[in-house]
């Protein structure tokens, strides 16, 4: 244990409905030196497209507020280079990067904070996974995702009904990535009993308790996106607070990460993430039923049988998977589980639509 590290959580937090309409007063108010005359202004890395009303939601609420935007870019993707082409771009003189919009614009923003040093304010306008408050960009180089060392966003600002309003895909995405860290603490403790790998206890609570806030009241609108939010910015918390993704990524993650690599068509991360994290829970014998109950209450199940995985790539994904990620111990690497999956696969009523032969 480092006792000297420092843990970096959101000083700024506001996760609430009209939020995005008040950006600028948060960063002139809670957000140390943006605006400040010496420091400079915001830098604004947005997603492509953004939807134009919100754009100009966003650059009209932080200029009424006298905050200075002293530049700003779309990007749509995001490629570890085009990242640091963008840091290249940055005025001289700047207080904060500021992401607005998806997952690739928050992590080209975040990275681009790391490499210049600068206070980092995440504005997401979805809520498909828990990238938004991590200490990680998940960056494409040489064509294969990389997750590479980035600093935790100061701020969160976090407008509900902006979530709310976008396709409800997304918002299951995030319920499936969410879901993830009961599988994934399990796996943690598994770890730490077979290998020794040590376990912080604070943010394997503080994963597992995000999840079981959210299943109080998981329902599609403002109270719902609300806890969904707050509790997929708590799992960024928690891998900060042990410097690991160990709360929040484990076995689910590394089937899924396996599916980026082989599927012909990739699907969004949480759907694939929700979807083996309920297979996981099967061998890890816990968390079944409250997985299977939230999927019932929330439609994840509908939402994957529109659109079912193919059965073949899926147990590809399992033979890989213990190898994607090296000294990293999860069920998958007690022995070939390849067979019990597949009788899941075979037999699990819940799953039988989710796939295609």
């Amino acid at each position: 244990m480092d006792i000297n590290r420092q843990t970096r959580i959101p000083t700024l937090v506001r996760i609430k409905p009209g939020a995005l309409g008040r950006l600028g007063l948060y960063l002139r108010r809670d957000a140390s030196q943006i605006g400040d005359k010496t420091s400079g202004g915001a830098f604004l890395v947005l997603t492509s497209p953004l939807p134009e009303p919100l754009a100009q939601k966003a650059r009209r609420a932080i200029s009424d507020a006298g905050v200075a935007i002293e530049d700003w870019i779309q990007v749509d993707n995001n490629d570890f280079e085009e990242a640091v082409r963008i840091f290249g771009l940055l005025p001289k003189k700047i207080g904060a990067i500021v992401g607005i919009g998806g997952g690739k614009a928050l992590d080209t923003a975040k990275y681009v904070a790391f490499l210049a040093g600068k206070p980092y304010i995440a504005v997401p306008t979805s809520l498909s996974n828990d990238g938004f408050c991590s200490p990680q960009s998940s960056l494409t180089f040489g064509g294969k995702r990389r997750s590479l060392p980035a600093v935790m966003p100061q701020g969160i600002v976090l407008d509900v009904c902006v979530c709310l309003a976008a396709p409800k895909t997304l918002w299951l995405s995030g319920v499936g990535d969410l879901v993830s860290k009961f599988t994934a603490v399990r796996d943690w403790k598994l770890a730490f009993h077979k290998t020794g790998e040590p376990v912080d206890d604070l943010a394997a609570l503080l994963s597992d308790a995000s999840v079981y806030q959210f299943l109080a009241s998981p329902t599609f609108d403002e109270a719902g996106t609300a806890l969904l939010g707050t509790a997929l910015m708590l799992n960024g918390i928690a891998m900060e607070i042990c410097a690991s993704s160990r709360p929040a990524s484990g076995s689910e993650h590394l089937i899924s990460h396996a599916l980026d690599s082989l599927s012909r068509r990739p699907r969004l991360h949480g759907l694939q993430v929700g979807v083996a994290s309920y297979i996981i829970s099967r061998l890890q014998g816990k968390h079944t039923d409250a997985i299977a109950h939230l999927f019932r209450q929330t439609g994840f199940w509908e939402e994957i049988c529109k659109d079912p995985f193919s059965r073949a790539e899926w147990l590809e994904a399992v033979r890989i998977a213990p190898s994607i990620k090296e000294d990293f111990y999860t069920i998958l690497s007690v022995r070939d589980r390849l067979p019990e999956i597949k009788r899941i696969l075979d037999q699990d009523p819940l799953l039988r639509n989710c796939f295609t032969t």
